[in-house]
């Protein structure tokens, strides 16, 4: 039977929608709309805050790995949920095809909500971080097992450009060590539980990769975080924040779910 690579499946549709989107608005046209915009929030500042553990929360319809996870998905209420809340910031998922989001929910969240904003998505070409900071973006989110180190590092050459935050996520030791390496700065490194490849979350990740990132960086923990008792461990382990989503998606209560899961 022929292995899944979920990883692989969303770059190639992601390339299709790249093209597609250089059509409608080339990339110097882009740049040069850039220009003229306000300077984004600064979110990792926002979530950095000593002996506290800050919450990313993210708004999301969809998964590879669930599906539709909120069928009544009204996500400029849910940001209004998470303003009233006082989330330190929001993560909003832009990828179509299989987390049924789109890169211009980012703008109009914006107008309901002042919080700093990620782009969720999968960034592979510098064309996607000029149009992030187009539509409203505050920060991005580059994965280490998508990207060579060389690509990696125009990236993030491209996002201080244009001022933009970013996060970079990391699943494996290699994937840390590759970072690590890169001679630029990393302040902020995501470790997500969960194997792109495979969609499988396995929460020991954490405990693995924490005590190998250097004590002058920040982390953010992403997937498999459901219960006050994770958090708990987290804040307990030394982790800056954590992104959180599906339990938040999937509640009925949403405020209710964040204040159980953050205790607060």
């Amino acid at each position: 039977m022929k292995k899944l690579d979920f990883l692989k499946d969303i770059v190639q549709r992601k390339k299709d929608r790249i093209l597609l989107a250089k059509q409608g608005l080339p990339e110097e046209d882009l740049k040069m709309k850039i220009g003229s915009l306000p300077p984004p929030k600064p979110f990792i500042e926002n979530i950095i805050k000593p002996r506290t553990i800050s919450l990313v929360a993210e708004i999301k319809k969809a998964s590879p790995s669930r599906g539709i996870i909120r069928q009544d998905f009204k996500y400029l209420d849910i940001a209004r949920i998470y303003q009233e809340l006082g989330v330190q910031a929001i993560s909003v998922l832009t990828e179509e095809d299989f987390f049924m989001g789109n890169i211009s929910y980012i703008n109009e969240i914006k107008a309901v909500c002042d919080k700093p904003l990620l782009r969720k998505d999968f960034i592979i070409e510098p064309y996607q971080v000029y149009e992030s900071r187009f539509y409203g973006a505050d920060a991005i989110l580059f994965i280490a097992g998508l990207l060579i180190k060389d690509e990696l590092i125009g990236l993030i050459k491209v996002a201080n450009e244009v001022g933009l935050d970013y996060v970079v996520e990391v699943h494996t030791q290699n994937e840390l060590k590759k970072i690590l390496n890169l001679n630029v700065d990393v302040p902020l490194i995501g470790i997500n539980n969960r194997d792109l490849h495979t969609l499988e979350v396995d929460t020991k990740t954490v405990e693995r990769l924490f005590p190998l990132v250097p004590k002058d960086r920040n982390v953010i923990v992403e997937s498999g975080i459901k219960t006050y008792q994770d958090v708990l461990f987290l804040k307990i382990l030394g982790v800056s924040a954590v992104l959180i989503g599906e339990a938040f998606m999937e509640a009925e209560d949403i405020a209710r779910k964040v204040e159980e899961v953050m205790g607060w």
